[in-house]
């Protein structure tokens, strides 16, 4: 299908970027086996580089114009979300890869790490571009299995149980969705979203909201939102912290660009309130995380509970995905701007491996200065402070949220950001301190040049907020 229009569209270039990291994630496993133990870190550079060639296969993509199209018969859509969903899943990847380098170097399953870490990406992929309710799951699972791997790769006693949670939560709420996906389906006669965009609205309301129910609930488990937002805090401190990098950033990018799609297509015309459902699961994301996160001392349990109340904040343009024409970008733009500052805060937890309390970063100012200021711009643009691009973010969710008749909403988010400046601040007032001890032990150079990267990145994209704005509003595929 091309446009608005039928026909087969089957050319495999249409998914060219999910294509190069699938083919480096074969590519990899099998060079892993043969490869000597020192050389295992080329299976990541051959994930680098296919990160790299999808971004620029990504853009390429989008520059050519010509509108969206939806190919493999309307399964898969490319079109804005899509190849903003490609770009920061891909970048994200590499950072994660990076973030990997060091602490599995030598590593008797270096190798099977970052083919991990490819796999579940692809799945990230695949959601934010699904357009039919069969490839949803698909990519549903295709981004849990690696994850839950990922998330107990050590095979330590913290991993493990971080790994067993994760898995439970997620199959739980993964049968949920099926069986939400097959009342969907026996509701609109159909599983592509253009079709049932035409037979939900007709179907009766009983089935439509069992199966939107459903559905959502295994789509918020891999945002973190409540109430599948359980496994968060476990899964994030017992992984290894480039794990737990990719869990609280990856899977929540694909995951938010499907909930979009599916609310602006097949659940625009039903009389579902599934957006008042969306407002108040945003409300108690965004409420909750920030009471647990306010009294933690562990650094990962910290950003744990903060990424479950970002996602509070994503939502809302969610929830006015048909009521506000900025929704669109609001959401895609905060995406990118919530990605690359996470990430840089997980790599200062990657830089400095000793530390895992917040009083273990006691005089990091003195003995990293770069690393520290790499870290209060991290965790100020994770509050909202400008010129960080989740400033701009925040502006542009909270203006969609007034616009889309939920100014409530967006006055929640306002107190909930101005209370999360206190346990942001817990982390980095000792940063600033004067060491009373050791300090905050040996630093992992290339994940702190990946901190500095990323805290710039953050500035970079919300200085330049304008033109990347822009871009981000185009219509959808169908």
């Amino acid at each position: 299908m091309t446009g608005t229009t039928g026909g087969m569209n089957e050319n495999p270039l249409d998914l060219l970027p999910e294509v190069l990291l699938a083919g480096s994630a074969v590519l990899g496993l099998l060079l892993g086996a043969w490869l000597p133990r020192r050389r295992q870190w080329l299976v990541a550079a051959l994930g680098l580089a296919a990160c790299a060639a999808g971004i620029a296969a990504a853009i390429r993509q989008a520059a050519a114009g010509g509108g969206p199209t939806a190919a493999f018969d309307g399964a898969f859509a490319v079109d804005t979300v899509t190849s903003t969903g490609r770009v920061v899943i891909l970048a994200g990847t590499a950072v994660v890869l990076l973030l990997g380098l060091t602490p599995f170097r030598g590593d008797a399953r270096e190798s099977e790490f970052h083919v991990l870490v490819q796999l579940a990406a692809l799945g990230a992929l695949m959601l934010a571009g699904a357009q039919d309710l069969l490839l949803l799951a698909a990519a549903y699972l295709l981004a849990s299995v690696p994850s839950y791997t990922l998330a107990g790769f050590r095979k330590d006693a913290p991993g493990t149980e971080a790994a067993l949670k994760y898995f439970v939560t997620g199959a739980l709420l993964g049968v949920v969705m099926l069986a939400g996906i097959t009342v969907l389906y026996a509701a609109g006669r159909a599983s592509a979203y253009p079709a049932l965009g035409g037979e939900l609205p007709r179907a009766p309301a009983v089935l439509v909201t069992a199966g939107t129910v459903g559905l959502l609930a295994g789509l918020l488990f891999k945002t973190g939102a409540v109430p599948g937002h359980f496994w968060v805090p476990d899964a994030v401190e017992g992984s290894s912290p480039p794990a737990a990098a990719l869990l609280t950033t990856l899977p929540k990018v694909g995951a938010l660009a499907a909930l979009h799609r599916l609310a602006a297509v097949p659940l625009a015309g039903t009389r579902v309130p599934w957006d008042e459902l969306v407002a108040v699961l945003a409300a108690a994301s965004m409420t909750l995380g920030n009471l647990a996160a306010f009294f933690q001392t562990d650094v990962r349990r910290l950003l744990a509970y903060s990424t479950v109340s970002q996602v509070g904040y994503l939502l809302l343009p969610v929830a006015v995905a048909t009521r506000a024409d900025d929704a669109q970008r609001a959401l895609l733009f905060y995406l990118a701007g919530y990605a690359v500052t996470n990430l840089g805060a997980f790599a200062v937890v990657c830089a400095l491996p000793g530390a895992r309390t917040l009083a273990g970063y006691r005089g990091l100012l003195r003995a990293h200065p770069g690393l520290a200021l790499s870290l209060a711009v991290c965790l100020l643009g994770l509050l909202g402070t400008p010129p960080t691009a989740v400033f701009l973010g925040k502006l542009e969710v909270f203006t969609a949220a007034f616009d889309g008749g939920y100014a409530w909403l967006a006055v929640l988010a306002a107190a909930n950001t101005v209370a999360s400046l206190f346990y942001y601040l817990r982390w980095i007032r000792p940063a600033f301190a004067t060491a009373d001890g050791p300090g905050p032990g040996p630093l992992v150079r290339p994940a702190a040049l990946t901190a500095y990267a990323a805290a710039a990145a953050s500035v970079a994209l919300g200085v330049g907020a304008g033109p990347v704005l822009d871009l981000l509003g185009g219509p959808l595929a169908r």
